[in-house]
């Protein structure tokens, strides 16, 4: 029921390199009909045309509407001898004077003069000024009623101007409670159940998973987008990842509202165009990705994310125009790093956040102290300490599931009279823009460095540096259970403590 959105299509029949009559024969009005929209057809070269079919589309109050507009590629345009040159695919990339059209020809053809082709004729001039005469009275207008409201409601005028500003009201993420040893998927949903509940102007997405990627706890805190209603704040985006996210972007250029969505993290191949784009405008999208490795159950390996989490760590390494890494990625370990990691996401106002999420439950690193959260903290450095040892025979590096797994290796290792610092890097790309000294301080360059991974090794090349090892998977195609994966694919504590027994002996 979206009436105020008006789609212009400009129907010219002409593509790059080819008519569109050889690759397409689909009828665009008939399709858009079927869909329920309101569609109107017109000659898109004549403005009184356009201008009409813009009221018709503004009085449509029940449908969106798509104008197309039917029109001349290059229209107007010649050659030297004044022949047609109007509908060529060369005009649609090239200037005139390289398509084969005559620049200075098309010119005269159209009415005004090559030697001058910039002048305003004095009509358009005067039409031009009065429309801005117009457009001051409407935003005068506007601006009066704005402020007349505000002064009749004050606290609503408040709330608006901090949604507006992307103001976060307080909260204390210490205090949201986990169950022990869940996966951090859940513990996302904890962190979402309490947003639902903080946060007015949060809007959340799925992508027909809200059950899976537990995006469902914050729906069970308001109610779901339905035509005609949209007092709620969820929005099930049905099998569609791309549009999903290609409107979670239109909501965070609109402004107002704090906007994430969920799937599962094989599918962010399919939203990649729509994320780069998150990057590119930096818009502070929240993208939640769950069943972040291979250990997704008997879904297969059509559902198993191995190269993934290297690709979209590649927008960590990729600087928006601003200098900031384009987007900010973020795997967390357990459930106190989770809401750290939600922290950092709704804090970050300047690019999109990932959150990478497990399927299966994850052993809670054991704390130092009793406050489990404050440690976690760590994590808005990028990467920090879990298992500290002053002068470590081996730094042990990664991030997500494969960090508990490395405690336990580390526990192994210290029985052996091996002492080994365990690191969780949840942002590589945030880790990496630490000073240097703190990086150092983190992972010693003095001493062995063993990264391990669920996915490629090549995530975690740049934290265990040119001499350290990392072991990942370079193969895909296998499904089973996960811990019988784990076995198979040797990502158990005693085959780990073999690998690291090799790289260490080298």
């Amino acid at each position: 029921g979206l009436s105020n959105l008006i789609m212009f299509y400009d129907s010219n029949c002409v593509q790059l390199s080819t008519n569109v009559d050889a690759v397409n024969s689909e009828d665009v009005a008939a399709k858009y009909r079927a869909w329920g929209w309101n569609v109107i057809e017109i000659d898109g070269n004549n403005a009184e045309a356009i201008i009409g079919a813009v009221n018709a589309a503004h009085a449509e109050k029940k449908r969106p509407t798509l104008i197309i507009g039917n029109t001349v590629m290059g229209l107007g345009c010649v050659k030297a001898d004044g022949s047609n040159f109007e509908g060529q695919c060369s005009t649609h990339g090239q200037p005139l004077s390289k398509s084969g059209a005559d620049y200075e020809a098309t010119v005269r053809n159209l009415g005004a003069d090559p030697a001058n082709p910039w002048a305003i004729p004095a009509e358009v001039k005067e039409l031009y000024a009065a429309r801005a005469e117009q457009l001051k009275a409407i935003c005068a207008a506007r601006h009066a009623a704005e402020k007349a409201w505000a002064q009749e409601n004050p606290q609503l005028a408040a709330e608006l101007n901090d949604f507006i500003a992307g103001k976060l009201p307080e909260i204390d993420w210490k205090e949201v409670a986990h169950k022990p040893g869940i996966a951090t998927r859940q513990a996302s949903a904890d962190c979402l159940s309490m947003l639902a509940g903080k946060v007015k102007n949060m809007i959340v997405a799925s992508a027909d998973l809200a059950n899976s990627d537990k995006t469902d706890a914050f729906l069970k805190k308001t109610t779901a987008f339905t035509k005609d209603d949209f007092s709620g704040a969820f929005f099930h985006a049905g099998v569609a990842e791309l549009t999903m996210a290609a409107i979670m972007n239109g909501m965070a250029l609109h402004g107002g509202v704090f906007a994430a969505c969920g799937t599962f993290f094989v599918f962010s191949d399919y939203m990649k165009p729509a994320v780069r784009m998150s990057a590119l405008m930096e818009l502070p999208v929240k993208y939640i990705w769950t069943h972040d490795a291979f250990r997704v159950g008997e879904d297969g390996p059509t559902h198993e994310p191995v190269e993934q989490e290297a690709q979209i760590r590649l927008m960590e390494e990729l600087k928006n125009l601003h200098g900031r890494s384009s987007m900010l990625v973020l795997r967390p370990a357990d459930a106190a790093e989770t809401s750290v990691c939600w922290k950092m996401a709704m804090e970050n106002n300047a690019t999109p956040t990932a959150l990478i999420l497990s399927r299966q439950d994850i052993p809670d690193l054991p704390g130092l102290t009793a406050e489990r959260y404050e440690e976690a903290l760590g994590a808005q450095r990028g990467g920090y300490v879990v298992r500290p040892v002053d002068a470590p025979a081996v730094t042990l590096v990664a991030n997500g599931s494969e960090v508990s797994l490395l405690m336990e290796v580390a526990a192994l290792l210290a029985k052996e009279g091996v002492e080994a610092r365990v690191v969780s890097v949840p942002s590589i790309g945030l880790f990496l823009d630490q000073p240097a000294d703190y990086r150092k301080s983190v992972i010693p360059n003095n001493a062995p460095v063993f990264g391990l991974t669920a996915g490629l090794p090549s995530t975690l090349r740049s934290v265990v540096g040119p001499f350290g090892e990392v072991f990942g998977l370079d193969h895909f195609g296998a499904s089973a259970p996960y811990k019988v994966l784990d076995e198979k694919f040797g990502f158990t504590p005693q085959a780990v403590l073999e690998r690291v027994r090799l790289y260490m002996s080298k």
